[in-house]
């Protein structure tokens, strides 16, 4: 009876050893998972900081013209079709599609 009763005060020193060494563990995941995620939130920061200057209208503009060679629109370029209530918004296509092309050639001739 007496072998018994230390084998049962034995695992319950050794579970509560077990508990505290979990615990000690577990801080430490915790407090290594809070710095993991401080220094994501800052590379969040700094990625937010790229996309707005990347994404910044002035800058489109000047990668447009500069590296890509487009213009603004001149007058008579853009037509601004306004849909008629009268109308449904969805037609059926017409029977024969015609597709207009200007190709221009080195000696300037269409």
């Amino acid at each position: 009876m007496k072998a018994v009763a230390i084998m049962v005060g034995m695992c319950l020193v050794f579970v509560f050893v077990w508990e505290r060494v979990d615990m000690v563990r577990l801080g430490y995941s915790i407090e290594r998972l809070k710095t993991q995620k401080t220094l994501l939130e800052r590379e969040r920061d700094q990625l937010q900081v790229k996309v707005s200057a990347l994404t910044a209208p002035e800058r489109i503009a000047k990668v447009a013209t500069d590296k890509l060679g487009l213009f603004p629109p001149q007058q008579g370029q853009i037509f601004i079709v306004h849909p008629q209530p009268d109308r449904p918004l969805i037609a059926r296509p017409p029977a024969e599609l015609r597709i207009a092309r200007t190709m221009t050639t080195v000696g300037g001739a269409k």
